[in-house]
């Protein structure tokens, strides 16, 4: 093979193993203080997985989702957090954050 070709294939497999194990994309559904929601591509956090949001974090966490948790939750990220990126809200990305639960607004 040639030398370019597994340079390359080295950078790209070395970059795809960084994003996936120290970067989360945090989904902040709408809710009153932020209507439209918001995805956050964000440094990976001590408790937050590939695809997070704070309503998942609250379930795993408290076993349930409320109001306080999820605006202590919300409160770190945007506090502690290394913000990359902000991006729409995506829907997708939150079902598959809460494995596909819905937790009232």
């Amino acid at each position: 093979m040639n030398k370019k070709i597994i340079i390359s294939l080295s950078l790209v497999t070395l970059a795809t193993v960084l994003f996936f194990t120290q970067v989360t994309i945090f989904v902040v559904q709408p809710i009153g203080a932020v209507p439209k929601g918001k995805t956050l591509i964000m440094l990976r956090m001590n408790k937050t997985k590939l695809i997070d949001s704070a309503d998942a974090m609250c379930a795993r966490e408290m076993g349930s989702v409320n109001l306080l948790c999820r605006g202590m939750i919300m409160a770190v990220v945007v506090n502690k957090g290394t913000i990359l990126l902000r991006l729409p809200y995506s829907e997708f990305l939150y079902g598959i954050s809460t494995d596909g639960k819905k937790y009232a607004r």
